[in-house]
């Protein structure tokens, strides 16, 4: 049997992660212009940066849910299983899917790329704590400097 599972911000909503639009969304107070887009990190890669440190520490405390525990066991219990999710969290993943069973379309809010040079890097492991995952307020390859940022939708040229 094949099984497909698609997946947004509702299932984290129960772990504490807002969703973008809903009642306490991200966008009710936040102008996604000043934050999620190429020009707005063009003007102010700082706030870009502290607002993904906002987000990325939310979802290191966070914990996977039911929904999330749920969907893995499926998983588990299903050779041809794929999961694809719009959320850039990895409550997923900490729920027990198996990175070969899941697709991130928006991308991981915890890899930091270039997307002239394509260096990439995994800025948090699972098995350490968030703070010794070294959190940058810009990464600090000399490459990257103030250009990078989390792999989402928008990838951002690094400086030449």
């Amino acid at each position: 049997m094949r099984i497909l599972v698609l997946t947004g911000a509702g299932v984290s909503a129960e772990s504490g992660i807002p969703t973008f639009r809903g009642k306490d969304g991200y966008w009710r107070n936040l102008d996604p212009t000043k934050l999620a887009t190429a020009d707005a990190f063009a003007r102010d890669p700082q706030l870009v940066w502290d607002w993904y440190g906002e987000r990325r520490r939310r979802i290191r405390n966070a914990r996977p849910n039911a929904a999330h525990e749920a969907i893995a066991r499926l998983a588990h219990h299903t050779d041809e299983f794929l999961l694809v999710t719009q959320n850039v969290d990895d409550l997923h993943a900490r729920g027990g899917i198996p990175a070969q069973k899941m697709v991130q379309i928006h991308g991981d809010i915890f890899v930091t790329r270039c997307s002239r040079c394509e260096f990439e890097r995994y800025d948090y492991r699972p098995s350490q704590s968030y703070d010794a995952a070294g959190e940058h307020e810009h990464p600090p390859s000399p490459r990257l400097r103030r250009t990078s940022r989390p792999r989402l939708q928008v990838a951002f040229a690094c400086e030449t």
